[in-house]
């Protein structure tokens, strides 16, 4: 299951938790948490409500705790976290969360990491919002998040260091950090909490996916504006048609065609789906090299930067397409050489063709001293023989 987290008023944990919760997250499981961090009984309460924010309707949690002036550091909230009953990527996710909010105190303060003194978000209400939200998300089945931008306010708020400017400082360094896409907030406040920055910008992309919406979670704040303040989670299931790509194109007439491995290798590692070069001819009919990228369109911006910094281009064309892919899954087949990987593609629940991976058909031709085009042969044998094209498997 994919959602699309749509936060006009802004976002802090107890919003997303609420959006959680109204879609389908039972609270008793978020209740409890406490328990399955290891703080003693009663050290927070989790309840519900049904309110109106505005003219809409909407679930507001909340998470109370009576603990004040408790500064944990970064090493206490991953023991805590390690220790805690709960599956190992909640786990990893929430410890993740924590260190990116770490990294964004200690450039603010002028300290490390190790030495961030958390004084809000390091309170019993924070971790429960953190491990909250990546166990909600866990438990709905969300493997992909994505977001809208952060609308960011003006004005002044009171913390554990004083009065300080909105945004906050900590909040504007978890944006840049990531290079979060913000827009004007509809009116003074704070909207966008550390905590609600560091949540998605360690789990989302900050785009809008192209889906089958099935449900809404709508989660409302504490604060009461001239406007609704409430944030929505879509959920559903990606549709026939793919999400949005980029094809990125330049042409290059001025480099040593020996680079081009580099960029391509660079690519790769960065995101790219594809990347392939054709031979095209330029004004006063110079032979050139067209380098194109197929990529996500979330990876537009970074993807360009590594072609600016690896080539001798000084520009880059961005056009977006649509891609529909056939489903793809790996079995593994015998052969007189070994076992070999297969990549299975799929239409409609039907297996339609099984190709042996290359690497493998080569470790073993290695093995054994065998040309690699007896392996691979090996391999297709073996993979038409256990897939045959149009029935389906044993496995899906």
């Amino acid at each position: 299951m994919i959602a699309y987290l749509d936060i006009p008023s802004g976002i802090s944990g107890d919003i997303f938790l609420s959006c959680l919760v109204d879609a389908g997250w039972p609270l008793e499981e978020l209740q409890g948490i406490p328990e399955r961090l290891g703080l003693p009984p009663h050290v927070c309460v989790i309840g519900r409500e049904d309110v109106v924010r505005g003219s809409m309707r909407a679930t507001h949690v909340t998470v109370d705790t009576p603990e004040t002036h408790v500064h944990r550091h970064l090493g206490d909230i991953e023991a805590m976290i390690s220790g805690a009953d709960l599956p190992q990527d909640v786990k990893e996710t929430s410890v993740a969360v924590f260190t990116r909010l770490a990294r964004a105190e200690a450039h603010v303060h002028g300290t490390t990491v190790e030495h961030v003194h958390f004084h809000e978000v390091g309170a019993v209400d924070a971790i429960v919002d953190i491990v909250g939200v990546c166990a909600g998300l866990h438990a709905l089945g969300i493997e992909t998040l994505f977001a809208s931008p952060f609308p960011l306010g003006d004005g002044w708020t009171n913390s554990a260091h004083g009065r300080i400017p909105l945004p906050a400082p900590a909040t504007l360094e978890l944006l840049a950090e990531a290079g979060a896409p913000t827009v004007p907030a509809p009116g003074s406040g704070e909207l966008v909490t550390p905590t609600g920055a560091a949540l998605l910008c360690e789990l989302a992309d900050f785009r809008q996916p192209s889906f089958r919406l099935q449900r809404i979670g709508t989660g409302a704040g504490s604060k009461e504006f001239a406007w609704p303040n409430v944030a929505r989670l879509w959920l559903g299931a990606q549709g026939e048609r793919a999400d949005e790509y980029v094809v990125l194109e330049t042409n290059i007439d001025d480099m040593n065609p020996e680079l081009f491995p580099a960029v391509r290798h660079a690519l790769e590692h960065g995101g790219a789906l594809d990347v392939w070069t054709t031979p095209v001819q330029m004004k006063k009919e110079r032979p050139a090299t067209m380098l194109s990228v197929l990529a996500p369109a979330a990876m537009e911006r970074a993807l360009s930067e590594i072609i600016v910094r690896e080539t001798t281009t000084l520009g880059v064309r961005v056009q977006r397409v649509h891609r529909y892919e056939a489903k793809r899954t790996f079995e593994s087949v015998q052969t007189d050489y070994g076992p070999v990987c297969v990549k299975l593609k799929w239409v409609h629940d039907n297996v339609l063709g099984a190709k042996p991976e290359y690497e493998d058909c080569v470790q073993l031709a290695a093995k054994y001293g065998v040309p690699v085009r007896l392996v691979i042969e090996a391999a297709q044998a073996a993979a038409n023989a256990q897939f045959r094209p149009g029935m389906a498997p044993s496995r899906p």
